[in-house]
Order: C-alpha cells, then structure tokens, then sequence
C-alpha cells in the first residue's frame, strides 16, 4: 500500500546521516522530527532561530513561546540554542545545512521545485525561506503526495508553477515511490504498493538527459 505521512516521514527520516544539520519545512516535513532518535546527533534548524529542536511538542511540553517556523509546539533537545533571524538566514545561505526537506506542489524531472505559489485564483503566496533553503542545503529533500487531488501528477517534466529554486532537488520522497534526481534523469529507487512499470504508465517524465542536455535513447524512468 502506498505510505501514509507517518511511514512518509519515518522513511525520509532513515536517510538522514548521523551528525547531520537539517532544515524541516513547514507541513509534512516537521513529522521527520518524531522519527529522528536522539542517539543519531541530527541538529534541527528552525528558519525562526533555533538550533536543536526536538519532536512535536504535547500535553504539558507545550509551550506557546516554543514553535517551529509552522508556529507548530516543539520541544528543545540538551544543548539548544536561539538565536536572531537574521543569523538564521545566515545559516541557511551560507552552505551550513546538510539536508533540507521541503513539501512542494511540483518538482520538474531535472530537480526544479515549485512550492510557493500555484497562481490560482484566491491563492496566498507563501515564500518564506524556501528560497533561500532551497538554494543554501547541500541536499534538497522533497516530501510530498505523488499525485494531486485531480489525479495529475506533482513529478512532472516542466514545472508550470513559479519556480522556488532551479536544479536544486535531490530526491523526491512520495507516498508511492522514492526518486532520485540525477543529471541523466529521474531514477526510481523504491516503490510503495506499485511498480516503476505501472509508475512510468502515470508518470509523463521525458528521456533521460545527459549532462549535455542531449536526449539519450534510455529509458525514461528506470528502477534500481
């Protein structure tokens, strides 16, 4: 069956090295969080001026003055610090995150991120810090559904959404498959309840590029 978002967050989670400072975006990406041990030393960054924020905050751990970037309760691990906006932003431009995860509305076969903005009418744009992330981590992990609520797909060829950042996603976390953004392509590297073939049927991904930018004559989406 495909993942829900906690088994979404438990897998992003898995790929997230010892030791590593990671950014988790607003939404389905603060779930990482709760699947993170303490053992492993990850440091989580909050664009609002923490460092080493713990999982969801509940019952008496909730603190009002106490939120992540999502003004979402957390709880501080040994060790936290605080910090003004400014030297948060700082952190994120300045290369000294390992992994930031994000949700988007599209990510394009050659790792282009859309999430601030679908253009729809009545639609509140909302950049925040994403820019900035996705341009400052050494790893842009995106977490989302694979397919929007009218059965589109969210991995398309071209982004037709207002582009966050340009060529800056790493891998593409979803609840029916994990991708891989690589310079010849997009690679499958798991499936969740289906298959690369029934996924290459839904998906209309273009060939495979070479970093010349000249179509090869591989496949399109390939497994393993």
């Amino acid at each position: 069956m495909p993942l829900n978002p906690d088994q979404l967050a438990a897998r992003v989670a898995q790929d997230i090295e010892p030791g590593s400072f990671v950014n988790l975006g607003i939404g389905q990406p603060t779930k990482v969080a709760d699947h993170l041990p303490a053992e492993l030393g990850v440091v989580l960054h909050t664009e609002n001026g923490m460092l080493g924020m713990g999982p969801a905050a509940v019952g008496d751990q909730i603190d009002p003055e106490l939120t992540n970037a999502g003004k979402v309760p957390v709880t501080e691990l040994p060790g936290a610090a605080y910090f003004h906006h400014a030297d948060s932003f700082a952190m994120m431009r300045g290369g000294h995150l390992d992994v930031c995860v994000m949700g988007a509305f599209q990510v394009s076969a050659s790792g282009d991120l859309a999430n601030w903005d679908t253009g729809a009418p009545g639609s509140i744009p909302a950049v925040g810090g994403a820019m900035d992330l996705a341009i400052g981590a050494k790893r842009v992990y995106v977490m989302m559904s694979l397919f929007a609520r009218d059965g589109s797909p969210k991995l398309v060829p071209t982004c037709t959404y207002p582009l966050t950042g340009v060529g800056c996603v790493s891998r593409v976390y979803t609840d029916h498959a994990l991708f891989e953004i690589t310079l010849r392509g997009v690679r499958v590297i798991e499936t969740f309840g289906t298959s690369a073939a029934e996924l290459q049927k839904r998906l209309d991904l273009p060939r495979h590029v070479t970093a010349t930018g000249i179509p090869s004559a591989a496949s399109s989406l390939t497994s393993g």
